[in-house]
């Protein structure tokens, strides 16, 4: 049958993507249906910082790691624009300089390289850092940076070309089914399409395919915001700029024996209250993103998180960056809204509805840095295999 497929894939965001990529590399004939002409989810509303330092140690950083190696091995036969710039963490205290010196040791135990910074390094490898904010820092020069609105477009492109993926934008699916011959998928035009497997990876979407799944799980929706500024060609920003607050946040730093002492109130109230957690990076254009925060509401009050991007938490974010920074110029270009869903309970939500139908999802804010580890463990998990010719 002409629309047979050992595979279908829903949703071409990272998650999607990746599974379909690692797929195609074990010979599956695989189909990836995609709702919007672009994927313009949360594959494309971040940072594009690729950062396996700041996963929790264990499985996550290695899917981390493992997502890092296959990315720079994709770059090497086509532009994804990964970039080689590194990342490096700002301590704004002592105590914060102390989890990073502690965080290098255990790193160098695991055999993932990184340099302890003095403050005056630090301002050497970035000009612009204010030495008033700064008491020394650690970098990770293997880490890499991306340019999210342009990587998924060049990987689907990839994954035509090299791989023989069937790719189909602007088609959503309105029906996923097994049944005794098998999976499959009904597009809203109501074309049919048959698979050994189908995986779901359509991020909060797929509370449209499995509503009750989708209200019994324990997912919740997080609403981020970003600033970036006009072009800064005279600023040298090189890599993922991460801070005080992201040693704070990140789960890297949780298992180092000072993180303990840092207490939330040494944080100003209101940037907790809005999550705000100061990330930099500068584009290939020279501007400088800027960000983001975290707001959080179950699936039932979901529709809080609306599309409206406040002003007043964004110069809550300006202020912080401004603590942190020196640019000649702090006027913003753009802003914009992402969204993710995460579980509360687990660092990805799986469920499978029937042995044939997969649903995963919710991975939350590491998916830029985890997805591809994630899809390449989980493809092998599944075992997946090709249909035998008679099926097909």
């Amino acid at each position: 049958m002409e629309n047979s497929y050992d595979l279908i894939v829903v949703g071409a965001g990272a998650l999607g993507a990746f599974h379909a990529y690692f797929a195609l590399q074990r010979g599956l004939k695989v189909l990836l249906l995609e709702k919007d002409a672009r994927p313009m989810e949360a594959t494309v509303r971040n940072f594009g910082q690729i950062v396996p330092s700041g996963m929790a140690e264990g499985e996550w950083f290695e899917y981390g790691r493992a997502s890092l190696a296959t990315y720079q091995a994709i770059q090497a036969e086509c532009d994804l624009s990964i970039r080689p710039t590194g990342s490096v963490y700002l301590a704004s205290s002592a105590l914060e300089m102390q989890v990073l010196e502690e965080k290098h040791a255990r790193y160098r135990a695991l055999g993932y390289p990184s340099q302890v910074l003095t403050a005056a390094a630090c301002r050497q490898h970035l000009p612009a850092v204010r030495a008033g904010y700064c008491a020394g820092g650690l970098r990770f020069a293997q880490e890499v940076t991306a340019e999210p609105d342009q990587l998924i477009h060049r990987l689907l492109a990839y994954l035509v070309a090299r791989w023989g993926l069937d790719y189909r934008p602007a088609t959503a699916v309105r029906e996923v089914t097994a049944g005794s011959a098998g999976a499959g998928a009904v597009d809203a035009r109501g074309r049919r399409y048959a698979g050994a497997q189908v995986l779901v990876c359509s991020g909060r979407d797929f509370q449209l395919l499995f509503p009750d799944v989708f209200a019994q799980s324990d997912l919740q929706l997080c609403k981020l915001q970003m600033l970036a500024t006009y072009p800064l060609p005279q600023v040298r920003l090189p890599g993922a700029v991460l801070t005080g607050l992201s040693i704070r946040r990140y789960a890297a730093f949780r298992a180092c024996p000072s993180f303990a002492q840092l207490r939330p109130d040494d944080v100003d109230p209101a940037l907790r209250q809005w999550g705000i957690h100061l990330l930099f990076k500068q584009a290939v254009d020279g501007s400088v993103i800027i960000g983001d925060t975290h707001e959080y509401a179950d699936l039932a009050d979901a529709a809080a998180l609306d599309f409206n991007n406040s002003d007043h938490i964004n110069q809550l974010v300006l202020a912080e960056a401004r603590r942190i920074l020196d640019l000649p110029d702090w006027r913003i270009q753009r802003v914009w809204n992402g969204y993710y869903a995460q579980s509360k309970s687990q660092e990805i939500f799986q469920h499978s509805p029937d042995p044939r139908i997969h649903i995963v999802t919710g991975i939350g804010g590491k998916g830029m840095t985890t997805a591809c580890g994630f899809a390449q463990h989980h493809v092998e998990r599944l075992g997946l295999s090709r249909l035998p010719p008679s099926a097909a």
